[in-house]
């Protein structure tokens, strides 16, 4: 199988919420587009509490619940060779943002910025922590990235045609 053209990682804190269930969204479609041979997702954090973890069982239901099945990520922490290996990173927040600009080489090649930079319209330009809005938390993170990851395929298929 050839390398795909266009690579996207997805980070958040820990990689058990947020960027797992962001990949399930963008992986879903992508492979509706039928962009599966052009383009990779991965995700990860930028801490190391959950390293080898599965994502939080919340947020496999709730995306399970939306029918994306995220049950066999693992977590991993974001490595400096991803600052060149990667198109994009898109995160989740500002602190997200904050902390991959810190770890990020003077050299690298990846844009860096918010994941809901293709919803602009959206309202918040960050996606909330599930943890503090409790069960509907898992599903509002749920719902804004499927929208997001729609948008950012609909990008992708203009910019790669």
């Amino acid at each position: 199988m050839s390398q795909p053209e266009y690579r996207i990682l997805v980070v958040c804190m820990g990689n058990i919420c947020r960027s797992p269930t962001a990949k399930g969204f963008l992986d879903k479609h992508i492979n509706n587009n039928k962009l599966q041979n052009k383009v990779k997702v991965d995700s990860a954090g930028t801490h190391s509490y959950h390293i080898g973890h599965r994502p939080d069982s919340r947020s496999q239901a709730a995306a399970r619940q939306a029918g994306v099945d995220i049950a066999s990520d693992r977590s991993r922490k974001i490595h400096p060779d991803d600052f060149h290996g990667y198109h994009e990173i898109l995160v989740m927040d500002r602190q997200n943002l904050s902390d991959v600009q810190a770890v990020a080489p003077d050299n690298a090649t990846a844009v860096i910025q918010l994941i809901m930079h293709d919803l602009p319209d959206y309202g918040s330009a960050e996606v909330p922590d599930p943890y503090y809005g409790g069960e509907s938390g898992f599903i509002q993170v749920v719902d804004m990235l499927d929208q997001v990851s729609a948008a950012i395929c609909q990008r992708l298929l203009q910019q790669l045609r």
